[in-house]
């Protein structure tokens, strides 16, 4: 049995998530003043310290401007907004919006290959060994939500390999977003996760210092499962809009 770490949340953690949400609604539009500090303490039943923590979180994610000794303005995400909203753009009161997946996983497959070619230049031979183990699990493994968590661990180790800092915080944000929907995505996943080859050639052009041949082996293993989710929020997107007829 595995067993999976609990997770403490604060306060302002909660009162961050009230107020984000109800920006990316847009319930408080974009250049809307923010109640002060004593009323969002009074309506939330929370002290003002907890209250300033979250506005301070909320400022370095983009959606609030806080001016000393003034309101607070609501901002316009599109434009100032975070990799960090990320997983609250992607499933809201709706459930999971469609046009923020389809991003993710256009995104994800755009910066994978580039990834890879950087690991292939700059991965130690300790990396390479952590590859082979990783791919020696996914053989292994014949369960598909297991296998998706291996994928991604394997992926954790080529961005590790890429050293670049800005890559890394994009992987964490994208991870983020993707591993509460991992049970649903399972049937579109398997075309990956399962292509076995595929992570062995990926791992073999990273080891020969190939940077183009690993580019190509990323995309080559990223492809079935990108095809089969922009497939499902096409018809997705087809469906809502042929009910909004109705």
């Amino acid at each position: 049995m595995t067993f999976q770490p609990v997770v403490r949340r604060s306060v302002s953690d909660d009162v961050y998530d009230q107020i984000a949400a109800r920006v990316i609604s847009g319930d408080l539009p974009a250049g809307g003043a923010l109640p002060s500090e004593r009323d969002l303490a009074a309506a939330l039943h929370v002290s003002r310290p907890a209250i300033r923590e979250a506005l301070k979180r909320l400022a370095t994610s983009g959606l609030v401007h806080i001016r000393q000794g003034d309101t607070t303005t609501v901002r316009d995400i599109r434009r100032d907004g975070g990799l960090d909203l990320l997983p609250l753009l992607l499933v809201n009161d709706d459930g999971l919006d469609i046009s923020v997946a389809r991003s993710a996983v256009e995104a994800r497959a755009a910066i994978a290959p580039i990834v890879a070619g950087l690991a292939a230049t700059r991965m130690s031979a300790a990396g390479f060994d952590q590859l082979h183990a990783a791919v020696d699990e996914i053989t292994a493994e014949t369960d598909p939500l297991a296998l998706q968590v291996l994928a991604l661990e394997f992926w954790d180790r080529i961005v590790d390999g890429a050293e670049s800092i800005v890559y890394r915080l994009m992987f964490n944000t994208l991870r983020a977003a993707y591993e509460p929907a991992l049970p649903a995505l399972s049937v579109a996943m398997a075309g990956e996760v399962g292509q076995v080859d595929g992570y062995r050639a990926l791992v073999a052009a990273l080891e020969n210092r190939d940077a183009p041949g690993a580019r190509q082996a990323a995309d080559d293993l990223l492809s079935p499962s990108t095809t089969a989710l922009l497939a499902v929020f096409d018809a997705a997107a087809q469906f809502d809009g042929g009910s909004d007829d109705h």
